[in-house]
């Protein structure tokens, strides 16, 4: 075949391919979600003559364009591929492959953003904890990122990281758990730690906290596969995890409540595991205000958590040490609103954050 027959055949295979994909893009369904990147697709832009003069239509129908392309998850996957094994680039879209972990960058360190969520915290402790008998800690969740630090990608200085919370939170006694982790406490997929590979850091804040605690649990195994956070954005093939829940006679019978919602919970919501994001079944996912009332615990001590989606499944292992405990998320609930169902006298007060929430906390009211 002569240059000239080759450069038609390629003209009419791009025609064709051009054009089919117009039709494709045409025809093609809306997606309002993403499943394997769990987040809420951009729609067809609404068209008038404001938007089109403000430039917002074209802005708008960019990302529609982008979310909406026909066969975007295929894309995704061959970009991925790519970036990493054709181009040898350490990372993609700030998503990156170490140790067997998908993993997403966390840097620079934003001290700004450290210095709001301590400020934060202390309008907590200044209004409703000051000049009681609570006893107040502050404990920080290392992510993933702590643990592949000096393997090749950029990571933030977490000992610094650490320091300037410490420093700015001098009225919390810290509680350091960070060797009570390794890479291999985290599900592959996901952000998040493994259940059944935490009961060291449940230790730790018993111990730090003076609480007795038996750690006698039995292992279950969630029979679905669980594809993490990570999974869709890393846009390649890695096999899924395997969610393991610790149960025992205390978190069998607590009972819980989800005040956000007004509704008695389970500590595992076993609908949510069997739905989008199965890590949700640890205290139904993300909620604003929830109490555990272990009634096997008479002697009336409270704890009372500023926390994170970290907590949900860390803190029910802490049950067995208190008679009731109170969860507050203050990303989703101002603590003037918290403060309406806890009246503060001498429990335990626990801020426990990961190192990713403090790095961008402007989401804490």
């Amino acid at each position: 075949m002569n240059n000239n027959a080759k450069n038609i055949v390629v003209s009419i295979v791009m025609i064709v391919y051009f054009i089919g994909m117009t039709f494709f893009c045409l025809l093609k369904p809306v997606d309002a979600f993403s499943e394997s990147e769990r987040r809420t697709l951009a729609a067809r832009p609404k068209l008038s003559v404001e938007n089109i003069t403000s430039g917002k239509y074209m802005k708008d129908f960019e990302q529609y364009a982008v979310d909406q392309f026909p066969l975007r998850d295929e894309y995704r996957a061959i970009k991925a591929f790519t970036n990493y094994y054709v181009l040898n680039m350490s990372d993609n879209n700030d998503i990156y492959v170490k140790d067997g972990h998908i993993n997403k960058l966390e840097y620079p360190l934003n001290a700004e953003q450290l210095s709001y969520a301590a400020k934060r915290f202390k309008y907590v402790y200044d209004k409703y904890l000051a000049g009681t008998d609570v006893n107040a800690y502050l404990s920080i969740i290392p992510d993933k990122n702590y643990y592949l630090a000096g393997k090749g990608q950029l990571h933030i200085d977490y000992d610094e990281l650490i320091r300037q919370m410490r420093e700015q939170t001098e009225f919390l006694t810290y509680i350091d758990i960070t060797d009570c982790l390794t890479i291999d406490s985290f599900y592959r997929t996901d952000t998040h730690w493994q259940q059944d590979k935490i009961v060291p850091v449940a230790a730790r804040l018993a111990e730090k906290m003076n609480i007795s605690l038996s750690n006698e649990y039995v292992t279950e195994t969630l029979d679905k596969e669980f594809y993490g956070v990570y999974y869709g954005q890393a846009a390649l093939p890695f096999a899924p995890d395997t969610i393991r829940y610790l149960n025992s006679e205390v978190l069998k019978s607590a009972k819980v409540y989800d005040h956000q919602n007004g509704k008695e919970i389970s500590v595992y919501e076993m609908d949510k595991a069997y739905g989008k994001d199965p890590y949700e079944m640890f205290l139904a996912g993300p909620l604003s205000l929830v109490t555990i009332e272990n009634e096997q615990n008479k002697d009336g001590k409270e704890l009372v958590v500023f926390r994170d989606s970290f907590g949900s499944s860390l803190i029910p292992l802490l049950a067995e040490g208190y008679s009731k405990i109170t969860l507050v998320d203050i990303r989703y609930m101002h603590p003037d609103m918290a403060a309406k169902f806890v009246e503060f006298d001498s429990q335990d007060v626990l801020f426990m954050y990961s190192t990713a929430v403090l790095n961008n906390s402007q989401l804490i009211k």
